[in-house]
């Protein structure tokens, strides 16, 4: 019995070692009832705003161990218009390319050991989104939106060109 008393007690403190030496991302929404275009149903919403949370969770992941990013969402227009879909389904988006191009507003701080790398505020906009090669998802209905935030990432955090 003092054996796995013993053993579990080591993988725990593994884990914390290697908690502690990962990168992470928090991503938080400020006044996420006031951003500019998301669905209209609270579900959908939640939906959009978990799912854009997990792709900086993902690309954070490429973040030198022991550095964390902080970013606070102030505002999102996803590309295209919503229209409401009156057969109880989910709502119609529609991309014309137009001035309907996605706008995500934060601010963000890279920090290690307690000391700010970088910080900021960034608008990410992309005016051409239907025009550009996308390596998301045709399926992925943020491909846009992830791709202007994985070429802000690289070029922003992780200081790659191009």
């Amino acid at each position: 019995m003092k054996s796995v008393i013993g053993k579990v007690a080591l993988a725990g403190l593994l884990a914390l070692g290697a908690g502690a030496a990962s990168a992470g991302v928090t991503v938080n929404y400020v006044d996420s009832d006031k951003f500019a275009d998301l669905p209209f149903a609270p579900w959908e919403r939640k939906e959009v705003l978990d799912d854009l949370a997990a792709y900086f969770a993902q690309l954070g992941k490429s973040l030198p161990a022991g550095q964390d990013l902080v970013v606070e969402v102030t505002d999102i227009d996803l590309a295209g218009r919503e229209y409401p879909n009156s057969r109880g389904a989910r709502d119609l988006r529609v991309l014309k390319g137009g001035a309907d191009w996605p706008i995500i507003e934060l601010r963000y701080t890279l920090s290690a050991n307690g000391q700010v790398l970088s910080s900021g505020n960034a608008k990410l906009t992309d005016m051409n989104y239907l025009n550009r090669i996308n390596r998301v998802s045709d399926g992925d209905r943020l491909r846009y939106e992830k791709r202007m935030v994985e070429d802000w990432f690289n070029k922003t955090i992780l200081q790659k060109r191009s």
